[in-house]
């Protein structure tokens, strides 16, 4: 009888199986059986020949496979094309297009594509070999300051410089030789606590200013800005605190400048020998040192404010000067403007001390202003600067060249006073729009900084990946039209964004550039935020 139910168990077990075979439905490959690999090798390994060139220069890669296919062959230099000169068994050779730069190497046969080596596209911008930082700074770099006796201040987010600071931290301030080697003399102890933004050199002191609120041993009381000694030691001053009548005379250790902000300062000016601030902050604030508390057992530190927003004119001691938008009636700064600002300041003689401010705005003082507006040196608004309804959207920059007497402003915007203007405008100096310069189309992001040399070149940066349907990924130079210029735009992927490009000169006198930032490749090279090219 057991053995009888093992057989009846068996049977149902295979009756049941079978059902769920029939009840099976088979569904064929979504991707169907894929395309059979092309057999083309276009080798990684080998060195072409030449292993590097200029633009309209013939080279030989190795590659294999490819006879089947010779006329459906495209091979690209950083994705432009190059034209194809010969196919044999083993090799292949390609003109460097006229748009060619430094990058990957591919071939593409219909929609399937084969990568290949590295390709040096060989220009007229070149990495510096002189500049002596090679190891950068591994934070932001938002300003390099020139000093009278040709040495330079480095100001940032970062705490390492050229990996000088690998035991001790270099905490947001270096001071560097022309060439950028570290100078071991600035004395700076702990630094600054936050980000620097800006210094400027006045009544014989330093003064810095960012995101900060201690810096050395002074561990508080800076609302980000204060000064520094040329040593690069903080400026203090010793205040006769409040004591009860049991105690001695006590003198605590301040800094000196006693003044600052609720927020960021992101510049700031010599203005009238007086220090012109521009920022995100609301409110001047200000410390009392004298006061006890409240039941008289200890001094105490009292923290004043004053409304006054975006734009701040100090005196050298810190405290406010209420003399510049200013309305004593109210006790408050002017409205300023209704969105967030960057500034620069005229520093020219026909234009001294005008401020220009740009950014997402679109009121200030209470009046209609396109994201662009330019003050007097009294504070008020320029009238002579017409830039009727300005930008349709927000500048992200704007820098000014004196010799070209041009502002070239970057941003998401595509119209300046109702005129087309793609992402990128030349300003003339009365606000009205430069329509000799016509930027074009830009693919897969925006230009984020941008500066008009002397000689007339536009060097733009961002996160794009192609202008006027050319390979650009992130750099480029441009002609006095808007135009790509020639020879000028080799190098590879530029990854980062630029916060300033500084014309100056190499150790032995070629014309150079000073690239600064935040960004970590060029012309498809590790960098470090910092970098010297030459530009011929």
């Amino acid at each position: 009888m057991r053995r009888l139910n093992y057989i009846i168990t068996f049977i149902l077990l295979v009756l049941i199986i079978e059902a769920c075979k029939k009840d099976k439905t088979v569904y064929s490959d979504p991707y169907g059986e894929g395309k059979p690999p092309l057999g083309v090798i276009l080798s990684r390994d080998a060195i072409p020949a030449p292993a590097n060139g200029t633009v309209g220069t013939e080279v030989t890669f190795k590659a294999t496979g490819l006879i089947p296919y010779k006329g459906k062959i495209k091979f690209m230099f950083n994705g432009e094309p190059g034209q194809v000169t010969e196919v044999t068994e083993s090799t292949i050779k390609v003109k460097v297009p006229p748009f060619g730069s430094t990058g990957i190497t591919s071939i593409a046969i219909d929609d399937q594509l084969v990568l290949g080596p590295v390709f040096k596209v060989s220009g007229l911008i070149n990495i510096d070999p002189s500049f002596r930082a090679t190891a950068g700074a591994n934070g932001n770099v938002n300003q390099v300051y020139p000093l009278a006796d040709g040495r330079n201040l480095v100001l940032g987010w970062f705490t390492n410089y050229d990996n000088k600071g690998i035991i001790t931290p270099l905490n947001r301030i270096v001071r560097t030789s022309a060439d950028g080697e570290f100078d071991r003399t600035f004395r700076t102890g702990k630094a600054a606590n936050g980000s620097l933004s800006r210094v400027i050199e006045l009544g014989g002191k330093y003064v810095i200013a960012g995101g900060f609120s201690g810096y050395n041993q002074r561990t508080e009381n800076i609302s980000n800005i204060t000064t520094l000694n040329v040593d690069g030691s903080i400026d203090t001053i010793g205040v006769k605190t409040y004591r009860r009548p049991s105690q001695t005379d006590t003198t605590k250790y301040f800094p000196k400048f006693n003044g600052g902000t609720n927020d960021y300062i992101s510049k700031i000016y010599k203005h009238q020998n007086k220090i012109l601030a521009t920022g995100s902050f609301r409110y001047y604030v200000r410390r009392v040192y004298t006061e006890h508390n409240h039941d008289f057992t200890r001094d105490t530190v009292i923290l004043d404010s004053t409304e006054i927003r975006q734009i701040a004119r100090f005196n050298l001691d810190g405290t406010l000067d209420k003399t510049y938008r200013f309305n004593i009636a109210t006790n408050k700064g002017l409205p300023s403007a209704n969105g967030p600002v960057d500034s620069y300041m005229h520093t020219d003689a026909d234009q001294l001390e005008k401020l220009v401010l740009f950014g997402s705005f679109t009121t200030f003082d209470q009046k209609n202003a396109g994201r662009l507006i330019r003050l007097s040196a009294d504070g008020n608004i320029d009238d002579s600067f017409k830039t009727g309804t300005g930008t349709d959207n927000s500048i992200s920059s704007l820098t000014y060249n004196p010799v070209t007497k041009k502002y070239l402003i970057t941003g998401i915007f595509r119209t300046y006073d109702g005129k087309p203007a793609i992402s990128m405008a030349l300003i003339n100096l009365d606000g009205s729009l430069d329509q000799t310069f016509v930027a074009k189309t830009f693919e897969g992001g925006y230009p984020g900084f941008a500066r008009q040399l002397n000689d007339g070149l536009v060097v733009v940066s961002g996160s794009f990946k192609k202008y006027n349907n050319v390979t650009r990924n992130g750099f480029m130079v441009l002609n006095t039209k808007g135009e790509l210029a020639g020879n000028y735009n080799t190098t590879g992927p530029f990854s980062g964004t630029l916060s300033d490009i500084i014309e100056t000169k190499s150790t032995d006198g070629k014309r150079a550039l000073l690239l600064i930032g935040g960004f970590d490749h060029f012309d498809n090279i590790q960098v470090s935020n910092i970098i010297r090219v030459t530009i011929e």
